[in-house]
C-alpha cells in the first residue's frame, strides 16, 4: 500500500491548497501595508510644570486681519502708544485663556464632523478548518467572507448633516464667547479709565483740604478759632481720604480682572490710554430692526444650528426603525475539495425595539431644544426693552447732571473770590467745594453708567448702533 506522499491527487491538492493560501496571505498582507501607511501614530505629551503667562502685552502677538471683527480687523494695534479700548479688546481675542479652550473644542468638533463623514469600512472574515480523523482524500477547509453594512451607508447623510451642524454650532457658540470677552474688556476698560479719571479728581480735592486743614489747625493752636471749625476741614479731609481708598481698592481689582482676560501675569503693566465716551442712540431705530440683529446674534444662531443638527439626530434615529442590511459574498472550501461562491444577506427584524426608545429620546430632545430657543429669544427682547429704558434714563440723568456741574462751578468760582476776599466763612467755602466734588463724581459715575449700558445694549444687539444723528459708530 503506498504512503499519501506517493499519492498523485494529494500532491496536486496540496500544491493548490498552498498557492490558495500563498495568494490570499499576499493579498492579505498587502491589504494591510495599505492601511497601516494611512495609520496615525501616538507621541504622549506631558503636562506644563511651570507658568506660562506673559509679563508683558508687547509678548503677545496679534494679527489683526485674523479677528473675527470688522471693528477689530481694521483697527491698528501698536502697544508701544498705550492701549485703546480696542486694542485691548484685540489682545483679548488674541490670548484670552477660555477662548483658546473654545478654540480646542472647535477642534474636536471638526474631527468629529470629519469622523461623520467617513465611509464605513467593510468587514473581512476567514475561518479554517483541518481534518483530524478523514480519508486521504480530504484536505484542508477555509472560508472566506467580505460583509459590507449597508444601513449604515443609508444612515452617514444624517450622521454627517448632524455632525455638520453641531461643529457650526460651536464655531458660533465660540464667535458669541468673543463677543462676551470683547464686552467684558471694554466694561472694564472703562471703568479703569473713569476711576483713574475720578482719582485725579480726588487726589485734587484732597490736597485743598489738606491744605485747609493744615491751616486750621495752626489757627487751632494759636487760638484762632474754635475745634468746630477745624472739624469741619478735618471731616472733609477723611471723606477724600476714604473715596481714594475705596477707589484704590476697586481699580486693584479691575487690573487683576482685565489681566485675567487678557491672559497675563496679573502684576503686568497695562497703558490704558483714551477716554471712552457714550453716544446718543437712536432707541426707535434701535427697536424697528430688532428681529433682523436678533437673528444674526451668534448665540441664537448656535442654538439655530444645534436645533438642525438634532433634527438630523431624529431623521436618523427614524430611518434606523428599518431593518438593518448586511451583505457580503463567501468563497469556500470544504474538506473534499469543493469549493463555492456564495452570497449572503442578514436583516434585523424589528419586532420588538425597532428603535422606538432612539426615537423617542431624540422627539423629546428636539422638544427641549425648541422651548429653548423660544425662551432665549423671549429673554433677549425683555433685556433688550430692559436696556432700552435704562439708555434713555441714564442720558437724561447725565444732561441734567452736567447742567447742575456747570451751575455748580459757577456759585464755585465766586465763593472761591468771596472767601479770599474774606467776605464767606471757610466752613461754607468748604462745603461748597464738597458738594461741586460730589456733584462732578456723579457726573463721572453717570458717564460710566452710560457707557456701560450702550456696551450691554452692543453685547445684546450687535456693534454699529444707530446714534440720534443718523451716524454710525
Amino acid at each position: 500500500m503506498s504512503s499519501n506522499t506517493e499519492n498523485p491527487g494529494f500532491t496536486a491538492g496540496l500544491k493548490s491548497e498552498l498557492a490558495i493560501q500563498v495568494t490570499f496571505t499576499r493579498s492579505l498582507f498587502v491589504g494591510l501595508a495599505f492601511g497601516l501607511a494611512g495609520c496615525a501614530s501616538y507621541a504622549p505629551q506631558p503636562l506644563p510644570t511651570q507658568m506660562d503667562l506673559p509679563q508683558s502685552v508687547s509678548a503677545i502677538p496679534v494679527k489683526p486681519a485674523q479677528l473675527p471683527f470688522r471693528r477689530l480687523s481694521s483697527h491698528l494695534f501698536n502697544p508701544a502708544d498705550g492701549l485703546d479700548i480696542d486694542e485691548v479688546a484685540m489682545l483679548a481675542v488674541a490670548n484670552n485663556p477660555q477662548l483658546r479652550q473654545a478654540r480646542d473644542g472647535l477642534g474636536i468638533a471638526r474631527a468629529q464632523s470629519f469622523a461623520a463623514g467617513l465611509l464605513p469600512d467593510p468587514q473581512l472574515g476567514i475561518t479554517s478548518d483541518h481534518p483530524t480523523n478523514g480519508t486521504t482524500g480530504n484536505t484542508n477547509a477555509f472560508n472566506l467572507n467580505l460583509n459590507y453594512d449597508v444601513s449604515a451607508l443609508l444612515l452617514r447623510s444624517s450622521r454627517a448633516g448632524s455632525a455638520t451642524a453641531a461643529e457650526q454650532q460651536i464655531n458660533l457658540e465660540l464667535l458669541w464667547q468673543e463677543w462676551q470677552v470683547v464686552s467684558q474688556v471694554r466694561l472694564l476698560f472703562t471703568r479703569l479709565t473713569t476711576q483713574q479719571r475720578l482719582l485725579s479728581q480726588l487726589q485734587d480735592a484732597r490736597g485743598l483740604f489738606a491744605e485747609r486743614y493744615q491751616r486750621s489747625r495752626q489757627a487751632l493752636a494759636e487760638g484762632n478759632v474754635t475745634s468746630d471749625f477745624a472739624s469741619a476741614d478735618l471731616a472733609a479731609l477723611q471723606n477724600v481720604e476714604r473715596q481714594i481708598n475705596d477707589l484704590e481698592r476697586s481699580r486693584l481689582q479691575n487690573h487683576a480682572s482685565l489681566c485675567n482676560l487678557l491672559g497675563i501675569a496679573p502684576g503686568a503693566s497695562l497703558d490704558l490710554v483714551g477716554e471712552p465716551s457714550p453716544s446718543a442712540i437712536d432707541t426707535a431705530a434701535v427697536r424697528s430692526n430688532l428681529e433682523q440683529r436678533l437673528d444674526q446674534r451668534p448665540d441664537m444662531r448656535a442654538l439655530q444650528a444645534g436645533y438642525r443638527s438634532q433634527e438630523e439626530k431624529f431623521r436618523g434615529s427614524v430611518l434606523a426603525q428599518f431593518p438593518a442590511l448586511n451583505v457580503g459574498i463567501t468563497r469556500a472550501r470544504d474538506t473534499s475539495g469543493l469549493y463555492t461562491l456564495g452570497f449572503g444577506v442578514s436583516l434585523s427584524l424589528p419586532i420588538f425595539n425597532a428603535n422606538r426608545g432612539n426615537i423617542a429620546i431624540e422627539k423629546a430632545t428636539r422638544k427641549k431644544l425648541f422651548d429653548e430657543y423660544q425662551d432665549r429669544l423671549n429673554s433677549a427682547y425683555s433685556e433688550i426693552d430692559i436696556a432700552l429704558a435704562n439708555l434713555s434714563l441714564l442720558q437724561d440723568q447725565l444732561q441734567r447732571t452736567q447742567l447742575g456741574v456747570a451751575e455748580f462751578s459757577i456759585v464755585a468760582r465766586n465763593a472761591e473770590a468771596a472767601y479770599r476776599a474774606g467776605n464767606l466763612a471757610a466752613t461754607d467755602y468748604v462745603r461748597l467745594k464738597t458738594a461741586l466734588l460730589d456733584k462732578q463724581t456723579e457726573s463721572l459715575n453717570l458717564q460710566e453708567a452710560l457707557m456701560e449700558q450702550q456696551i450691554a445694549l452692543e453685547t445684546l444687539l450687535g456693534p454699529d448702533l444707530p446714534e440720534q444723528n443718523g451716524s454710525k459708530k
